[in-house]
């Protein structure tokens, strides 16, 4: 790819695996304790909040999903340690933390679904934190993945240098909007859900995930130049007679 980033069939596994963090930050807030699962600035301050104003039960939510998220970060950190990006594809142990991400969230979705959508607060705490640590996973992953990912748990930065960008005069494209609104996509799929079939809110997500590794395993086939005999005859001359 000579540095230009993902391929067209990574860009794809890309918008689907944010369009399943959109998902699970729904989940995480509206779903479970009103904090969010991969976004850590957030949580940060609001654990910030719930401390100076002396609400502890708002304190345990954030410190749970921090943890999860912390989690997840350093499993991953560890499992990957030297895997070295390829400019091509993914790494083979990217993709297994994929792997072992959208099994995590299928465990949840499963406990959710039990539950009908309404865990008991153990169990809610539980899945805080599970969800928490299935973003860090995600998250660390396309670190492992080098120029060939992008962030796909958090978008502030995207949106930051889209504006900045456009507004200089830099050449733009579409990437940017397309992965601002997958996370808007999945994120209103799970809003609907959560009010229409509550117990199946986590399976879009898992269903996300398995896409996008499908599509990140299976590359786009390249689509063939019909023109290039005519450009190789015109290159070589007329043909003798």
């Amino acid at each position: 790819m000579g540095g230009r980033g993902p391929s067209p069939s990574l860009r794809f596994a890309l918008l689907l695996l944010v369009a399943a963090s959109g998902g699970v930050e729904t989940i995480s807030f509206l779903g479970l304790n009103q904090v969010f699962a991969g976004v850590m600035t957030s949580n940060l301050a609001l654990l910030g909040m719930a401390a100076g104003r002396g609400e502890a039960g708002s304190v345990i939510p954030a410190a749970l999903a921090l943890t999860g998220f912390a989690a997840g970060l350093t499993i991953v950190a560890l499992y990957t340690r030297g895997t070295t990006p390829t400019t091509a594809s993914w790494p083979r142990r990217t993709l297994l933390v994929l792997v072992a991400e959208t099994a995590l969230l299928g465990v949840g979705a499963l406990a959710w679904g039990l539950t009908d959508g309404n865990p008991g607060a153990l169990l809610r705490n539980v899945l805080q934190c599970g969800v928490a640590a299935a973003m860090g996973m995600q998250s660390a992953a396309m670190v492992t993945a080098g120029r060939t990912a992008s962030p796909t748990t958090y978008l502030t930065g995207t949106l930051a240098t889209y504006v900045v960008k456009g507004l200089g005069g830099g050449r733009q494209s579409l990437w940017a909007p397309l992965r601002l609104g997958a996370v808007i996509a999945g994120a209103a799929l799970s809003a609907v859900l959560l009010s229409e079939a509550r117990r199946w809110t986590l399976v879009p997500p898992v269903a996300l995930l398995l896409c996008g590794l499908a599509a990140a395993c299976i590359p786009f086939p390249r689509m063939r130049d019909k023109s290039t005999p005519w450009s190789r005859r015109r290159r070589s001359g007329p043909t003798p007679l």
